[in-house]
This record gives structure tokens, sequence and C-alpha cells, in this order.
């Protein structure tokens, strides 16, 4: 091997090393950010779920305070200080109520909170028909 195709590879493994110290914070970056926006696509699956919840005992109970306690059981995993439960009733039995709960989701990934708001606000609402009234 010749002393210029030594010099030559050393410069291959150089720029290699160079492009790789450029990329990799880009795609490290990247790759944080998916991971948070999935944790908020999780977290907004719950609200749904607790919207549900809700709104299923808002059908059976008129009593707001077992809806709230139902919302907080379904959203399992989030911080109930950071729900709000709105209920809206209609009227008596076979009228729709309303259950609608917002989460603030806080930025939990903390190497690109630079990239999003410092929380976001995860809004659902659910509806079915009152049976008591």
């Amino acid at each position: 091997m010749t002393a210029s195709a030594s010099r030559g590879r050393r410069g291959e493994r150089a720029s290699a090393a160079l492009e790789l110290a450029l990329v990799l914070p880009l795609v490290l970056t990247m790759t944080l950010a998916v991971v948070q926006v999935g944790l908020l696509v999780k977290d907004q699956l719950v609200v749904a779920d607790a919207a549900r919840a809700g709104a299923r005992q808002a059908s059976v109970s008129t009593d707001d305070g077992s809806v709230r306690q139902a919302v907080e059981q379904a959203a399992t995993g989030l911080s109930s200080g950071r729900l709000s439960v709105s209920i809206s009733r209609s009227g008596s039995v076979g009228t729709p109520v309303t259950v609608q709960v917002t989460y603030r989701a806080p930025i939990a990934v903390p190497v690109v909170t630079w990239l999003f708001p410092s929380e976001v606000r995860l809004t659902t609402s659910a509806t079915m028909r009152q049976e008591t009234g």
C-alpha cells in the first residue's frame, strides 16, 4: 500500500466522522421529538377514554362529583391537577349529556422542550343519552 492510498483512507474516515458529528444531533433531536409526539398521542387517547367514562357516568347519575371521579379514575397516568371536567346537561331522561375533558399535557422529554410549547392542551368531549333524571 502506498502512502497516498493510506492518506486517502484516513481522509475518508475523518470525513465520515465529521459527517456523523454533524448529522447525529439532528437525528437524535428528531427521534426525541417523535417520542414526545407519541407521548402526547397516548395522553390524548387517555383523555378520550376518560371523557367516555365520564359521559357514561353522567348518563346514569345526576351527581357531578361522581362524574368527575369517574373521569379521574379513567385518566390513569395523568395528573389530576392538570385535568378539568365540564358537564353540560340539556334536560332530563332521554336528552343528551356532554362531558368535556381538558388535560394540560406537560412536555416530558427535556431535550426537545424548545420545539414545543411548555404544555399542550388536549380536549375531548363525549355525549350520551341520559338514562336517569
